[in-house]
């Protein structure tokens, strides 16, 4: 019943900047939080940052300072603003959505189908 679409994904040379951005539709009552992870290839998924619904933000250390998560609750929209990009921040980046749906008492996590980020001169 829930579907995020995810865009924003490409070529950026390093040093550059990258803005991502996630909507969920359907049914939804609620988002509890929305975040994002990436995978690159032969790693395992790493999480990145999340914000809640009241605008609490966690990140990882290895984007501390250099990514930044928003979000637009009114569009159930989540932003990931990507600045000083390294080869190493190459994979395929996923949105997260932690909501309920319908009338149900309790949430469910839904996943973006991935885009791909590729840094590199």
């Amino acid at each position: 019943q829930v579907q995020l679409v995810e865009s924003g994904g490409g070529l950026v040379q390093p040093g550059g900047s990258l803005r991502l951005s996630c909507t969920a539709s359907g049914s939804i009552v609620s988002i509890n939080a929305m975040g994002w992870a990436r995978q690159a290839p032969g790693k395992q998924r790493e999480l990145l940052a999340s914000i809640t619904s009241s605008g609490s933000t966690n990140y990882a250390d290895s984007v501390k300072g250099r990514f930044a998560i928003s979000r637009d609750n009114a569009k159930n929209t989540v932003i990931l603003q990507m600045n000083s990009l390294k080869p190493e921040d190459t994979a395929v980046y996923y949105c997260n959505a932690n909501l309920r749906v319908g009338i149900g008492v309790r949430t469910h996590d839904y996943w973006g189908q991935g885009t791909q980020v590729t840094v590199s001169s």
